[in-house]
């Protein structure tokens, strides 16, 4: 198991995310629930929350799909026979501890909230991209219309009132689940100490608070 962040000192929640990757089926509901409650574009090269699909093959070779963000489906391209394995990965900012987007921006337009989410106030960005730039994930954009950063809040709006993010709430697998790391009995902290655990991109110490079960180690 791998604790990429530890939570800070203090009270109240400080929010993280966990994604069962072996319960993942690709329906694309997150990603199509995401662009609805968000406000995303619609066109396919705007996502807050998107799917992947891994197709690992016979003769080692990695195919990675993800079109109109896992939205509209798969199609399979490739005969069974070739196929070692294949799975999704719902792909999400990582909100993390120690965030380059945050180190990065010029205006202080992205910031932590205290409860541990990666936020912008797009009131302050300037559009200068440097956070597009920084995160090792590609979680950001600009948006076509507005000419500034947005990216996945994890739904702020909703989770303080008490709701769960859109994408989690769709899910009808029960592979997305959020919570406080602070709270030990949590179901979040239940999910790490459960499943071994680990955050995508460990080796660049970003403090990543999005746990993944089933990370196979081709997923970049």
């Amino acid at each position: 198991m791998v604790f990429a962040a530890k939570e800070p000192e203090g009270e109240g929640p400080w929010y993280g995310i966990g994604i069962d990757i072996e319960k993942c089926i690709g329906c694309g509901n997150c990603a199509s629930s995401c662009k609805q409650e968000n406000d995303v574009p619609e066109e396919p090269f705007y996502f807050r929350s998107w799917v992947e699909k891994y197709t690992i093959m016979e003769n080692e070779e990695v195919i990675v799909q993800a079109p109109n963000g896992g939205i509209d489906g798969f199609d399979q391209d490739v005969e069974n026979e070739d196929i070692m394995k294949s799975f999704f990965v719902p792909k999400m900012c990582n909100h993390c501890h120690k965030s380059p987007c945050v180190q990065v921006c010029p205006v202080g337009a992205t910031f932590d909230s205290p409860d541990g989410v990666v936020l912008v106030d797009q009131e302050y960005c300037i559009g200068c991209r440097y956070c597009i730039q920084a995160c090792p994930y590609g979680c950001r954009y600009i948006h076509p219309e507005k000419k500034v950063v947005d990216k996945c809040t994890l739904c702020y709006h909703r989770i303080v009132k008490g709701l769960p993010p859109a994408c989690m709430d769709v899910c009808p697998t029960g592979a997305r689940i959020f919570g406080d790391l602070r709270d030990k009995k949590g179901d979040l902290h239940k999910f790490i100490k459960k499943h071994n655990c680990h955050v995508l991109k460990s080796h660049l110490n970003t403090g990543s608070k999005l746990y993944y079960n089933g990370l196979n180690q081709e997923v970049r």
